[in-house]
């Protein structure tokens, strides 16, 4: 199964019991850059979250991203 950037952030905000509003907070810290909850929601439903954000969200909470080679079943 293959999920979008927006369930995969949903996900981890979900289970690390995060709401979107302190994650943006997260997010505004790491980064340097001002994010709101409105506009964050926004790139979610929209679908224009970047990689680099998804990447930075599961650093916060503590998750890494890998890609590795399928495997044949």
């Amino acid at each position: 199964m293959i999920l979008s950037a927006k369930e995969v952030v949903k996900v981890l905000l979900t289970r690390e019991f995060i709401t979107q509003k302190k994650i943006t907070e997260l997010l505004s810290e790491k980064s340097g850059k001002k994010y709101s909850p409105e506009a964050f929601s926004r790139k979610l439903s929209n679908g224009t979250i970047t990689y680099n954000e998804v990447a930075m969200i599961a650093d916060i909470l503590g998750y890494e991203i890998k890609i590795e080679p399928k495997r044949e079943v």
